[in-house]
Formats: C-alpha cells, structure tokens, sequence
C-alpha cells in the first residue's frame, strides 16, 4: 500500500513470499504486516479441516458430492475469514461481504446434500426462521442501544449464520462466541495497564465466525451443550 506496486505471481505465494522477502516490499522495503501469514495459515488451517470432515464422502466413492460440498464450504468461509480480519482490523463488517454471506446461506436452505448428489428442496419453516430469529435480538439491542452496545453488521451476520448452522447449532454457536469473548476480553481489560477498559469497543464478529466454524466442524447443538454440563 506504501509504493502501490502490482504484485507479481511468486509475491502472492500463501506464506513462503512473506519469508523469502523477509516480511518487506521488493520494492520499497517497507515491512509487510505479519497479518497476512497468520491469516494465511489459519485459511489453510480451515480449508484442510473443511476437506477432512467431509472425508467419509470421499472413501465412500461419493467424489462429485464430497467436491460440491468442500467447495460450498471453502466459499462460505473465506467470506467469513475476510470479514473477521476486516471487523477485527477497522471495527466494522463491510456490507457487501455480509450480503454474499448471506445470500449464500439463504441459498444452501434449498439444497439437500444427499449421497445421490445435492437435490434442490423445499426448506421447512424451521429452517426459514432460523437466521431472523436468532438476528432479531441482535437487531434489538442494535436498535434500543442507537449502536452503542453491538453494530447492525453483527445482526446481518447472524442471520446468515442462522440460516447456515440452524436454529439449533446457530444459538449454540452464539453461546461459545460470548464464551470466547469473555476468555479474551476480561485478562485484556484486567492486566493491559488502562490499554483496554469497559467502554473499548471489541468486535464481534471474530468471535462468532470461529465459534460457528468450531460449532460446524463438531456437529455441536444446544443438546451436546447441555449434555456438557449435566455432570
């Protein structure tokens, strides 16, 4: 961004450019932010995961459906990976990347992954409220707060997590978002020496797409997360 130069081909090699140019611009020299090998990693990370869970697809000789539903998924979470870093990095969802999100969620409603293939279907009416019930007290809090406590982003992208996970893996998902939320953000509030206090705005989003990518590699619902703490 410094030199506004076009990057070359081997200048976009997923974390082996980074180290071989040392972390810095050929041109310029400025140095490259050490975001762009870490989120290149955790990508790789979700992608190699999103192809081992589906896996069994593919020993069963099932190799156009396990391609069509990797392929589903890797799109859905490079969204949500462009929208983490970017909410985490100037504390706002770009609407046009929530809209693709959602958009693409909306549409996975009306497919049914079967071993004969994906086969177009009519959802049920769970599966329609799925995403605006679990938005709506987003949207409220949104709304009763004038933005104060929670952006509308993070309502635009519950509901297309609601609609991709279901209404009950979805609250699940939102239950462990708040759960990492506090992990992270009390030790920074508790020892930051005054960096971080009650009132700094943290962004959401981060929180909930990787508890929902935990909630979907799992199979996690309201029932496994009950059964958790019923000992």
């Amino acid at each position: 961004m410094t030199c506004n130069r076009n990057l070359r081909w081997y200048e976009l090699i997923p974390v082996f450019s980074f180290l071989i140019q040392g972390g810095r611009c050929r041109r310029c020299s400025t140095r490259i932010s050490y975001q762009y090998p870490f989120v290149e990693i955790g990508t790789g990370l979700i992608f190699a995961l999103i192809a081992y869970k589906f896996l069994p697809l593919f020993y069963m000789s099932y190799y156009g459906l396990y391609t069509f539903t990797v392929a589903v998924y890797l799109l859905i979470y490079s969204l949500l990976v462009i929208i983490a870093v970017y909410d985490l990095r100037h504390k706002v969802i770009p609407d046009k990347l929530v809209f693709i999100f959602t958009i693409v969620a909306f549409a996975s409603l009306f497919i049914d992954l079967t071993f004969a293939g994906p086969v177009f279907v009519l959802p049920t009416l769970m599966n329609f409220i799925a995403g605006p019930l679990l938005a709506l007290p987003f949207v409220l809090i949104w709304f009763l707060s004038k933005g104060k406590l929670m952006g509308l982003g993070d309502g635009k992208l519950i509901l297309g997590l609601g609609w991709m996970l279901g209404l009950s893996s979805g609250i699940t998902a939102v239950i462990i978002a708040f759960w990492i939320g506090t992990i992270i953000s009390v030790p920074l509030v508790l020892w930051s020496k005054n960096k971080f206090g009650m009132k700094t705005e943290v962004p959401f989003a981060p929180f909930l797409i990787i508890s929902s990518f935990v909630t979907f590699l799992f199979g996690f619902n309201l029932f496994s997360l009950i059964r958790l703490f019923s000992f």
